[in-house]
């Protein structure tokens, strides 16, 4: 029997059904997937918190390591490095560290949250490096003369912040605060986005084997390891920065290719690793510090969210 083209099947109502459920499906997915604008306030604002927790605790810890790796590696050629005085600074330098370390959490989780939820899942790396560097960037503004004033005390060259604050802008106009802002950003980008993909992806991988949420010792462990190779990988960067933050107005180096080209003939490039000893047993105990006080932190405070 001929069947005319227009005759509908009992199989074809069924594949128009099916078809019709699976894209109510994919549609409803979609829109469960939007992000409330409130949701996005609420990720800044519990990152934001934790963040300052997490930055202030690491900062006060750890302060000592920080300033010999610093008094290392402005030292030039066979100069001895002074032991005093290793919490020089330490008060200023947590006025700038809370609000920097707020901006950068509270930055990167909604821009983590939006990237995963717009890149495929094989991507995932590529969300946690992209939104790392991006909050890194939205941190520089404070993070930037608050490194500036603390190293300048680290190295001496001044007693306490607000002098240090004072006198750089007398010197050097208010530009002086930001001295050696391409250098950071050329090493604290690219270390900020390698750290946080490290731990995330990490952290991702240790849950799926574990089948369990990770225990604050767990959290700890991934964020040393990740801070410890980070901060090694990323050395000759804080060099190079940490020598055009503290030149002042004296002006050794013109920038950063002049500034590695200076250290390289003057005192041979094994100096571009000055100082990874401390950096890398640093970083490496702040990531566990940090990391593990963040997660602690963002736990409590969601906590203390009312339920939807």
């Amino acid at each position: 029997m001929a069947i005319n083209s227009k005759t509908e099947l009992p199989e074809d109502r069924l594949n128009f059904e099916a078809l019709k459920s699976h894209n109510k499906s994919k549609a409803i997915a979609s829109i469960s997937k939007q992000q409330n604008p409130f949701d996005l306030l609420r990720i800044f604002y519990e990152g934001a918190v934790s963040g300052a927790a997490a930055g202030v605790v690491v900062e006060a810890a750890l302060y000592p390591i920080d300033t010999i790796k610093t008094r290392l590696q402005a030292v030039r050629g066979g100069g001895q490095i002074i032991l005093k005085g290793l919490y020089s600074g330490l008060a200023g330098n947590l006025v700038g560290v809370l609000p920097a370390s707020a901006i950068f959490v509270g930055v990167y989780e909604p821009t983590k949250r939006k990237l995963l939820d717009s890149f495929p899942e094989n991507l995932s790396a590529l969300a946690h490096l992209i939104a790392g560097a991006i909050g890194g960037a939205a941190s520089s503004i404070v993070r930037v003369p608050t490194e500036v004033v603390k190293q300048r005390m680290q190295t001496g060259q001044f007693s306490s912040a607000p002098d240090a604050v004072r006198l750089i802008v007398a010197k050097e106009g208010f530009r002086g605060l930001y001295a050696g802002y391409g250098s950071f950003l050329l090493r604290d980008l690219p270390f900020d986005a390698i750290q946080f993909c490290l731990y995330e992806q990490l952290r991702m991988g240790y849950k799926l084997a574990a089948k369990r949420d990770l225990k604050d010792s767990e959290n700890a462990m991934i964020g040393a390891f990740a801070g410890a190779i980070t901060g090694a990988i990323t050395t000759p960067l804080d060099v190079i920065k940490t020598r055009l933050m503290v030149q002042g107005s004296a002006k050794q180096y013109e920038g950063i290719l002049h500034c590695v080209k200076t250290i390289a003939r003057d005192e041979g490039a094994s100096t571009l690793f000055k100082g990874i000893g401390p950096r890398v047993l640093w970083i490496g105990i702040g990531g566990s510090i940090f990391f593990g006080v963040l997660e602690r932190t963002k736990k409590l405070v969601a906590a203390k969210q009312p339920v939807d």
